[in-house]
């Protein structure tokens, strides 16, 4: 009954069916039951017609109508009803149905009217009020709070309305029986004072008063997230039984590297190394998502893993987004390893044909023990011998199919670890990747100062030129950043070249170099920029956002970002973590147009005030919402129906706690006081898209 067609519900019918599932994506009465109202209106207030005033969205009046005419000719021609309530009159003006309205309207009559007051010509009037007669309102008279469903313009055309849609609803309500099944355990409803799933449903629809909506909603926001977590929790436990190779050694070219690094690790890095070993000893797949601030030393973390592989016979991978990112961590590792007899190569999209091929034969016979490149690393003709750890930099601008394909390429499963710059709030971490094991490096590195991060208009150009020499003058270096945004991308290049000639010409007069870095550039041509600059030949470096994450140069200690408010927060953090990682004071310098949006301020303010990544993101998230900043292809695999992520933080921390303690009491659900969590379970989750799943 509740999974059956709406096409044989009263007041639906083929046609409607069609269009209910083209515009809303609604099949059956199940999808009905759970589409929900976005608002309610309060009909529990009635106003006076004198207490109208232009903050007024709907307001409610009851009166009786006091005279019925008709104005205009044609397409101009008009329904005027003129309505009082005993004390004031107001004009009820309809345009459609005219002929209808009259017959069914009796004068002197008394009626509720309940509709949006508009103000024109001196005066206000409601156009097309709902109108009912007091003696004829018994549904409503128990509805105190109407709920307001979302509709379309296809629908409306169609006279499906929030109205109409309401009364399919109840009469969804009507054929089965309010005949609700419960899907959470008595223990669960009775801890937590919750609505019965009957009462719930019943009352987020058709609420009797505003006490038990509020206890509805609660009860539907609990029960979505509980599952929800339920289901991310049960696959962890899924993954955690993939096997994979044991890393049983600690040797040579871990040892060498860890004694001779140029500083001491800190205690968030060392915490991070025991989590990884203790994964890569237990002979299941390890699936580890390490976040840390800008700065904070995860590909530190990253090399010593990759070590540790290496040392028990094993090849290792890390992927990058970027060209620029896979070169930068490419000279990194050799760096570091330049004491070891390894074979580290790189491979991206511009690698040269034959120094490819060589690369493709050295890694399926084992000679290559490190590579590390970007989305070519995926590749079908890419194969391994014995591929032991993949890495992956930056992992949120990987699809879920591109991460999985490289952990694919070895015949027992790779071990993995997903890296990100972008600290990721609380409420996000635990649904995106909640069926992944988490470690967080919060803590800096020993002689990290703070930057300072200063706001400055475009007509203090002058004096920001004349700061920027006097750091170029210690022998120190800058980055100026300019937006290359895809809507505006022609005019946003011209501005990156002009602005380019116009530093270039200015900062030459007093012998410093500029060099240029941007995305349409060639391979050749990046790399030349980019070795200009970590070689000190350049002193300034013009950019896009190429440099957004992973470049690192000690010597860069001022950063300047033009047009800052066309950036987001989290990607203006990720910029100003391109300085701040030398022993110097470092600057972030945030330029903009006098003339800001609210919003624009706010981003700006929030910068200027915080470096804590963790509370920029959560920042972030208020602003733009999970989809925005987890992709939208990510976060639409939610389908959330009713929570929120942004605002029902405390619901989902509740309903996280609960799965955590329901399996760890009763792993498989098998204990009857679960039977009802299970079917439902079994029913409607168990097919979900696990999407923090790397393989």
């Amino acid at each position: 009954m509740i999974n059956s067609s709406l096409e044989y519900l009263k007041g639906v019918g083929p046609m409607r069916a069609a269009l209910l599932n083209e515009e809303l994506g609604l099949k059956t009465v199940n999808d009905l039951i759970y589409f929900f109202p976005f608002r309610y209106v309060d009909r529990t207030r009635f106003h006076k017609i004198n207490e109208i005033d232009n903050t007024n969205l709907d307001i409610q009046i009851i009166g009786f109508v006091k005279t019925i005419e008709e104005h205009g000719f044609g397409r101009k021609k008009r329904l005027v009803i003129l309505f009082s309530d005993h004390e004031n009159e107001i004009e009820l003006v309809f345009f459609k149905k005219i002929i209808w309205i009259k017959k069914i309207i009796k004068l002197q009559a008394k009626y509720i009217i309940f509709g949006k007051p508009s103000f024109f010509n001196g005066q206000y009037s409601i156009v097309h009020p709902e109108m009912e007669l007091v003696d004829d309102v018994n549904f409503k008279k128990n509805v105190k709070f109407h709920p307001v469903y979302h509709s379309t313009e296809k629908l409306k055309k169609n006279n499906i309305y929030s109205k109409q849609i309401a009364k399919i609803i109840k009469n969804a309500f009507l054929k089965i029986n309010n005949n609700f099944h419960e899907n959470l355990s008595s223990d669960i409803i009775k801890k937590n004072n919750f609505f019965s799933r009957k009462e719930a449903l019943i009352n987020v629809h058709f609420p009797e008063n505003k006490e038990k909506l509020n206890r509805a909603i609660y009860r539907m926001k609990f029960e979505e997230l509980f599952f929800l977590q339920l289901s991310i929790l049960l696959n962890k436990i899924t993954l955690k039984k993939i096997k994979s190779n044991i890393f049983k050694k600690i040797d040579y070219n871990f040892n060498t590297v860890y004694e001779c690094l140029p500083f001491t690790l800190t205690n968030a890095q060392k915490k991070v190394i025991k989590e990884i070993r203790k994964d890569v000893l237990s002979g299941y797949k390890m699936n580890r998502l390490i976040q840390g601030d800008v700065g904070s030393g995860k590909t530190i973390v990253a090399l010593m893993s990759i070590l540790m592989s290496i040392d028990n016979g094993f090849q290792s991978a890390l992927m990058a987004p970027t060209s620029v990112l896979a070169f930068q961590h490419y000279r990194s590792i050799i760096e570091y390893c330049k004491n070891l007899n390894l074979n580290v190569s790189l491979l991206t999209g511009a690698t040269k044909s034959s120094e490819k091929k060589q690369i493709i034969k050295e890694l399926s016979t084992g000679e290559i023990d490190i590579i590390i490149g970007t989305h070519a690393l995926i590749e079908d003709n890419i194969l391994f011998k014995n591929l032991g750890l993949v890495i992956i930099d930056e992992q949120h601008k990987f699809g879920v199919a591109q991460r999985a394909k490289l952990s694919q390429k070895s015949i027992l499963s790779p071990h993995v670890i997903v890296l990100t710059a972008t600290p990721i709030p609380r409420t996000l971490a635990m649904t995106f990747y909640g069926d992944l094991d988490v470690s967080v490096i919060d803590e800096l590195p020993p002689g990290r100062k703070p930057i300072k991060t200063v706001h400055k208009f475009d007509s203090d150009k002058e004096g920001v030129f004349l700061f920027l020499k006097e750091k170029l003058e210690l022998g120190e270096q800058v980055y100026i950043i300019f937006p290359l945004i895809e809507e505006s991308e022609k005019l946003d290049y011209k501005n990156l070249i002009d602005g380019f000639n116009y530093i270039d010409k200015y900062f030459s007069q007093f012998g410093f170099v500029t060099s240029m870095l941007h995305g349409k550039m060639s391979t050749e041509d990046k790399d030349r920029q980019m070795n200009n600059f970590l070689n000190k030949k350049s002193q300034i470096l013009v950019s896009t956002t190429v440099v957004e994450v992973g470049l690192d140069v000690k010597n860069a200690s001022v950063i300047m970002i033009e047009n800052a408010e066309r950036f987001g927060l989290a990607q203006l953090h990720q910029l100003r973590g391109r300085v701040g990682r030398g022993n110097v004071q470092s600057y972030c310098i945030l330029k903009t147009p006098f003339k800001l949006s609210h919003e624009a301020k706010y981003r700006i303010n929030v910068l200027v005030e915080s470096s804590n990544g963790f509370e920029i993101s959560e920042a972030d998230l208020k602003l733009r919402g999970p989809g925005n900043i987890m992709g939208t292809k990510q976060s639409g695999i939610l389908n959330l129906k009713i929570s929120n992520l942004v605002k029902d933080t405390d619901i989902l921390i509740l309903a996280r706690k609960t799965a955590e303690q329901l399996i760890e009491s009763d792993r498989i659900l098998n204990n009857l006081e679960n039977k009802l969590i299970k079917e439902f379970f079994i029913s409607n989750c168990s097919e979900k898209i696990k999407w923090g799943r790397i393989s």
